[in-house]
């Protein structure tokens, strides 16, 4: 139980936070804030949920960015 209490990340799922992170940049500004295909050319929830749930490096990259933000925001 205190090993979830200090992950920030726990319960929140990645469609979650792609989810706001869209709501919040946009597809054009996330697309240039991680620079990954799906986010660049013809982005979608679907596809883009896809690729970061295959690609571990991509997916570290989208925890970093949604953890600064909601770190930024408090």
């Amino acid at each position: 139980m205190e090993k979830h209490a200090n992950d920030p990340l726990h319960g929140v799922t990645l469609k979650m936070m792609l989810t706001e992170l869209v709501d919040h940049y946009g597809w054009v500004e996330l697309g240039k804030r991680i620079d990954i295909r799906c986010f660049t050319h013809d982005p979608s929830m679907g596809s883009s949920l896809t690729f970061l749930r295959k690609t571990p490096w991509a997916r570290d990259k989208v925890d970093e960015l949604y953890l600064r933000w909601k770190l930024d925001e408090s």
